[in-house]
């Protein structure tokens, strides 16, 4: 992996380091979500070389906002592992405990998901029993969906992890640089 780093003025990539899983196994026998470690900021030589320079990447907005994707995903996976539970699954759960009987192809175009990819994805929340999918009552082609009661406890559990997850992120970024990306980024969502 690799992670961004600010030094000297200058925007550079370097490898991360691998993280120990030690204690890892035991948070999770106990059922406890496994918990994030901060990225370091000291820099790091690899076999002896600088960081990498990433030339005119540090000029791509594109750039920048994948590597911080990578690292939010990448915290929110581990967050809601005890439930096994991706970023996507947990956007469709919210807007479907929201917008109960809503049809499936509303929540994929909020969402901006192909619709073979919901429905699969809506299989799989099915199976686990926490999504019903029943035929709309005026036009027997479209699907409403809706929690289970499993599924409603199931996303108010979820909820409380991603809120840590997200109480995480505030520390790591700032609360007020947290909230500007929000006001920026919102636009596009």
């Amino acid at each position: 992996m690799l992670e961004c780093i600010f030094a000297a003025g200058k925007a550079m990539v370097r490898p991360t380091r691998a993280r120990k899983s030690a204690g890892k196994s035991a948070n999770r026998s106990a059922g406890k979500p496994v918990r994030s470690q901060p990225l370091k900021s000291a820099p790091m030589k690899v076999s002896g070389h600088a960081p990498l320079d990433i030339g005119v990447l540090r000029t791509h907005l594109g750039y920048f906002l994948r590597r911080l994707q990578v690292e939010i995903f990448r915290d929110f996976i581990k967050s809601l592992s005890e439930f096994d539970v991706r970023p996507a699954q947990f956007s469709v759960l919210v807007l479907i405990g929201t917008n109960p009987g809503r049809s499936q192809a509303e929540i994929g175009k909020a969402l901006n998901i192909e619709r073979a990819r919901l429905a699969k994805m809506l299989h799989e929340l099915e199976r686990r029993r926490w999504v019903r999918r029943r035929s709309a009552a005026n036009d027997g082609r479209s699907h409403s969906l809706s929690l289970t009661p499993l599924g409603a406890e199931r996303v108010e559990q979820i909820k409380a992890l991603a809120a840590a997850h997200e109480r995480r992120l505030a520390g790591r970024v700032g609360k007020e640089r947290r909230q500007q990306l929000i006001d920026l980024l919102k636009d596009f969502g």
